[in-house]
């Protein structure tokens, strides 16, 4: 189970009649947040009759909980309800639980004919769906220990933040602290001229503090994944270790190639020839058995791209085409014209265009993406 639950200190009851609960009404279960604000304020006043009182519970651990029946798992209307299972709270209540939640509870808890649940158990939340917790699983001393930290609301302010340190996030994720820096992003920008595509400009969100984990990317290759934060609010609530992380540099490293902390600069472009044999092996490692094309550019600048793949499936040959964006002929829009340039061999194409690949660099000058990786 994620060790992100919350647990608050408090619950609110609202309730609806229903025939087919031991106690004749259904509640529906929320909670106070540590704020004091009621989560899921305006949902719960909807569903609950407000003919009948409301009740606020002390979240505390409680034994005597009780099974009910499996409700749900139908299709109406083309709506699928989705299965839950009732649960008698023995302060006086019926609630619904998911197939999920069932299932970890009776990992971790026996349920007794006639009897109910042994041992104590406490609401919690994973995001918006109540989890009922048996206080004697193995994750709920970890989930206690993070709860006890969100309600002491002894958060981290940014003055105590420490270089290389780790953190813990108020959804209970571990980032090192890289520092404060300007966080760059991007926007798509739509073109006036039809005939262009979209592109992206750089966007400088100010200085943010930047943490970071560190990941495997797409490529199969280290690289971190990036948390930043215009002011820290309630976001840190705990220092892990104060001691500087062991690859802080190797991450810093990785932080210096990423483009929100230097911004692609597209004077920088580097574009270099294939070598011959290079070229032929990535085509035909490229198109596969679904004949896919390979990008390459035959100029030296990003308006010169061109595909590469096979004349058609029985054919030896290949073709290299460009593609140009024309005004639609069904009205508003686009659409992609292919323009064939030379049929032939791979090595002929290779010799007549000089196949080659763009590298992108950052404004720090550091290589940002290897076009022959693509």
């Amino acid at each position: 189970m994620k060790t992100n639950i919350f647990v608050p200190q408090k619950i609110k009851v609202g309730f609806q009649n229903r025939e087919n609960t031991y106690t004749k009404t259904l509640a529906y279960v929320t909670y106070y947040d540590v704020k004091g604000k009621v989560r899921k304020e305006t949902s719960w006043e909807n569903w609950r009759d407000k003919k009948i009182d409301p009740v606020d519970h002390e979240n505390i651990p409680t034994s005597g909980f009780v099974l009910n029946k499996k409700v749900g798992d139908y299709v109406s209307d083309w709506n699928h309800r989705q299965a839950y299972v009732r649960v008698y709270d023995p302060r006086g209540f019926e609630f619904e639980i998911t197939i999920e939640n069932l299932l970890y509870i009776l990992e971790n808890a026996n349920s007794i004919k006639g009897k109910g649940l042994e041992g104590e158990f406490i609401y919690g939340w994973d995001g918006k769906d109540l989890v009922l917790l048996p206080v004697e699983s193995p994750d709920y001393k970890e989930i206690s220990k993070y709860n006890n930290i969100l309600h002491e609301k002894s958060y981290i302010k940014s003055k105590e933040l420490i270089i290389g340190a780790t953190y813990r996030t108020k959804d209970n994720r571990e980032f090192v602290y890289m520092g404060r820096f300007e966080y760059w992003d991007t926007k798509w920008v739509s073109p006036e001229d039809v005939r262009q595509s979209s592109y992206t400009v750089n966007v400088n969100k100010g200085k943010q503090y930047i943490f970071a984990k560190k990941t495997i990317n797409y490529r199969k290759k280290e690289d971190l994944y990036l948390l930043n934060i215009k002011s820290l609010g309630d976001r840190i609530i705990e220092v892990i270790t104060e001691e500087c992380t062991d690859d802080y540099a190797e991450m810093f490293d990785l932080l210096e190639k990423s483009s929100h902390y230097s911004p692609y600069d597209e004077s920088k472009d580097e574009y270099i020839i294939y070598d011959k044999n290079r070229f032929i092996d990535k085509v035909k490692e490229k198109e596969g058995a679904w004949f896919y094309g390979t990008s390459v550019y035959i100029e030296n600048h990003k308006d010169g791209m061109a595909e590469v793949k096979r004349e058609n499936r029985e054919s030896e040959n290949y073709v290299i085409a460009t593609k140009t964006r024309v005004p639609s002929r069904w009205g508003s829009g686009y659409e992609t014209k292919e323009n064939i340039l030379y049929r032939g061999t791979l090595e002929e194409i290779w010799n007549k265009f000089q196949a080659r690949y763009r590298n992108k660099y950052l404004t720090n000058g550091k290589l940002h993406e290897n076009g022959d990786e693509n």
